[in-house]
């Protein structure tokens, strides 16, 4: 099973304005983002018990200053945001129909998109980590040589002691090809150790009939640790030679889907790094995601965490 050297974590990726819905015509500002979403729900339930680091970049506006000054606010360490005097946030609008979720986006030119262009500072961001946790959206957004820049530096970490976490979350949108996704994937699955993929991502990008499918083709590229989220259907895990499959739990009173496969890397990715076996942390990533799709919004409210984390 894997074990972690430290509890210094690192996620990396974009963070993003977000207006989410709150009311018939009413929208709420706040901040979110796939891995940002994962790193703040880490910084919350493990408190003390880690140190979360955000890598990205953000602007020099009022903006990004309230986003670094309310993610510092927040606990997470924002030592590895790097400022650029010329861009700014990207930004993404929620429209609710029922309970589920379409977005608009304006991210074209997001400082984000340049996270990865400076090597030495990316080094420098990895160093002494004990995990590491990126997504395809991470890589979606970068351009090929900066994407190159970051698999190895993903590299180099890994050589130092560090666990890689990979979310492959595929939006088409952000890639000019399938075969752009597949071939990035691929490469990047070179240096994850775990794997936490959406089997319907999966299903229509690799054409994997089943979850089972998809937790072998993962191992069989050399994921050491894999679980495939389901939506509402069983999820499947692999981890040290052992596979199970378990059931998600009925949730009643759902309002929003947003941000449930990122509230669950965050409670599984918690409980690994506290030392808890894969089935203990599938169960933590389950009571996550099961909360935060009771909210609208991307995040947990604060008031909330201390009773959907039990570690």
């Amino acid at each position: 099973m894997l074990t972690f050297k430290n509890t210094n974590v690192v996620t990396v990726g974009e963070a993003m304005i977000e207006m989410a819905t709150v009311g018939e015509g009413l929208y709420r500002r706040a901040f979110a983002g796939d891995t940002f979403n994962t790193a703040w729900h880490m910084a919350q339930v493990l408190e003390n018990k880690a140190n979360i680091g955000f890598v990205t970049r953000v602007g020099q506006d009022d903006l990004s200053h309230s986003f670094l000054t309310e993610a510092a606010a927040d606990g997470l360490d924002v030592s590895g945001i790097s400022r650029d005097p010329v861009r700014t946030m990207g930004l993404y609008l929620i429209s609710l129909k029922g309970v589920e979720r379409s977005f608009a986006y304006w991210r074209d030119t997001s400082a984000a998109r340049l996270l990865a262009d400076d090597e030495t500072a990316l080094a420098n961001a990895f160093q002494g980590a004990g995990l590491i946790h990126l997504s395809g959206i991470t890589l979606a957004i970068l351009s090929p040589s900066a994407r190159v820049s970051l698999i190895k530096a993903l590299a180099q970490a890994r050589r130092n002691g560090a666990v890689v976490s990979f979310d492959p979350n595929i939006r088409p949108r952000l890639w000019s090809s399938h075969e752009e996704i597949t071939q990035t994937v691929q490469r990047v699955l070179d240096v994850t150790d775990i794997a936490l993929p959406s089997f319907d991502d999966e299903a229509t990008f690799w054409k994997d009939a089943t979850p089972h499918a998809t937790v072998t083709r993962f191992v069989d590229a050399g994921v050491r640790e894999v679980v495939v989220k389901n939506g509402d259907q069983p999820l499947s895990w692999y981890s040290g030679g052992q596979r199970a499959e378990v059931a998600t739990p009925v949730v009643q009173g759902i309002c929003d889907t947003t941000g449930a496969g990122d509230a669950f890397n965050a409670g599984y990715l918690a409980a690994r790094l506290l030392g808890q076996a894969p089935s203990n942390a599938v169960l933590q990533g389950q009571r996550m995601s099961g909360e935060v799709i009771c909210h609208f919004g991307a995040r947990i409210p604060k008031s909330e965490m201390h009773r959907v984390f039990t570690i």
